[in-house]
């Protein structure tokens, strides 16, 4: 089957494509059959991957682009691909054998998800700095610590009131999938096939378990992590898309993790707001002050940034941390970056799989030093520095390293009370073999450092998000939260549950 489509390939030269860039680039003959059938079954698809690049340009084509508007660092482009555009054959017939679940389809051997290791054979340093990436193992990250299961059970499993005892139903998973997973990924796994009858007649298809999802850490049928239609979205892979800060909304809302609404309240994000249908959103590389007037999520965290004579001022990464000195949100405290995109190892002080303690010190063995910080820090500050004054730009890290250790010694009394409380047996903590997240008291905890002190925390982070880090999800609400612990505690004085 690969001899079969490999040869296709070769022919395809004798093709011109239909559709956008038809006159640059032609279409494989594998793909021309795609679309002959797809055009109106699913016009959608096949009309949003005509507006794209793939469908313009060739790899050879863009591997032959220099200088820093290359997007293709792949130098082992395979010959087949090489003078074909980037259409349905060439990403779902690629690697099928790598992939469980590939299946006969009209004469091809397809596979229906398309993984970073595919997209690795143009784009290799982009997959390979993704898979380094937190976010490429966030399902691990999640499913594989056993604490972290405890939060997703608090939240996810089904309440049951019956003879006036409340407990719970452990979560299916349709519910986890549409749930923590639908951001972290699913994990993606065979479980039969299907026959179904359609317009071209009788078809088996692979039943997938996890799918649909476009999680940033699914794991694939190849056993890659990740998925590049998380902010790339299928089929048209647009890079203004992924430079929007729309995209990474789906998952960076809130009240965890509340980037995309502080963004929004900020002096950037009514820049971005009032400024944005003047900007060009699709040059590579991305002139500061020319192509945009306001940093967007991609601009500080993953772009290639160039001044207006074209200097860098930071390389593209898709390395997410390289950028980041300090991790903000996440379990209880602020604590500097992991080293490792996989948490997994990170053991702290009372041995749990935390990169804190509950007294606040640092798993430091796993987690970035001071110098490591300070150079990721100077990575983040080049961005600031091409609008900002230096003045500037030390006023707002100092406001910022003052929040990170407000915020921690606040989060540090409220869960000293709570460790009162656990001592107490006014509730059921971790040494007595509880969930530490799922009673009332401790729900009222959680809420301090998993809401109010992470909206605290990204309010200075993003440049200021306007009330975000006062009444509206902030300060108040988080000391509101350490004076009701308080106030629970003295009223049980004395009490047992």
């Amino acid at each position: 089957m690969k001899t079969r489509f490999l040869g296709i390939l070769f022919l395809s030269g004798l093709y011109v494509a239909s559709g956008v860039g038809a006159a640059q680039s032609p279409n494989s003959a594998a793909t021309e059959e795609c679309l002959g059938c797809h055009a109106g079954l699913h016009p959608g698809i096949v009309e949003g991957w005509k507006k794209s690049r793939h469908a313009a340009t060739t790899p050879g084509q863009a591997a032959a682009v220099e200088g820093l508007a290359l997007k293709v660092t792949s130098r082992a482009i395979p010959e087949a691909l090489k003078g074909v555009t980037v259409g349905c054959a060439e990403c779902h017939t690629l690697r099928a054998d790598a992939h469980q679940g590939s299946f006969d389809h009209n004469g091809a051997n397809i596979h229906v998800v398309v993984s970073p290791k595919d997209c690795a054979t143009c784009h290799t340093e982009e997959a390979q700095q993704y898979d380094r990436n937190l976010m490429a193992h966030a399902y691990g990250n999640l499913v594989d610590n056993p604490v972290y299961g405890m939060l997703m059970q608090a939240i996810n499993n089904t309440p049951v009131f019956t003879k006036g005892k409340l407990t719970t139903e452990p979560a299916n998973d349709l519910t986890k999938a549409d749930s923590c997973l639908y951001c972290h990924g699913t994990k993606l796994e065979v479980k039969g096939t299907v026959t179904r009858d359609t317009e071209m007649g009788e078809m088996t298809f692979p039943i997938l378990s996890g799918w649909p999802n476009e999680g940033s850490g699914r794991i694939n049928l190849d056993g890659s992590k990740g998925s590049c239609s998380a902010c790339h979205s299928r089929h048209e892979f647009s890079l203004e898309m992924a430079r929007k800060p729309y995209t990474c909304k789906e998952c960076h809302v809130g009240p965890d993790v509340p980037a995309y609404k502080v963004y929004e309240g900020s002096k950037h994000g009514n820049i971005f707001s009032t400024k944005q249908s003047s900007w060009n959103f699709k040059e590579v590389p991305w002139t500061l002050g020319k192509d945009f007037s306001a940093p967007t999520c991609a601009a500080c965290h993953m772009s290639l940034l160039v001044n207006t004579e074209g200097k860098v001022v930071v390389r593209r990464s898709h390395e997410v941390k390289n950028r980041l000195p300090w991790r903000i949100f996440g379990i209880i405290y602020a604590h500097p970056h992991p080293r490792e995109a996989n948490l997994t190892p990170i053991r702290n002080k009372a041995n749990l799989p935390l990169p804190t303690d509950f007294d606040g010190s640092f798993a430091d063995p796993y987690l970035w030093n001071e110098q490591e910080r300070k150079a990721a820090a100077g990575q983040m500050q080049a961005a600031c520095l091409a609008c900002h004054h230096q003045s500037w730009v030390d006023g707002f890290w100092l406001r910022f390293d003052n929040t990170l250790e407000t915020t921690n010694r606040t989060i540090l009394a409220a869960t000293q009370i709570l460790g009162e409380i656990w001592k107490r047996d006014l509730a059921l903590g971790l040494e007595k073999k509880g969930n530490p997240f799922d009673e009332y008291i401790e729900r009222v905890w959680s809420n301090g450092w998993l809401f109010y002190a992470n909206s605290v925390r990204f309010s200075t982070a993003m440049g200021g998000g306007g009330d975000y880090g006062v009444f509206a999800d902030g300060r108040y609400h988080l000391m509101k939260t350490v004076r009701e612990m308080e106030d629970w505690l003295e009223l049980r004085k004395g009490r047992r549950k």
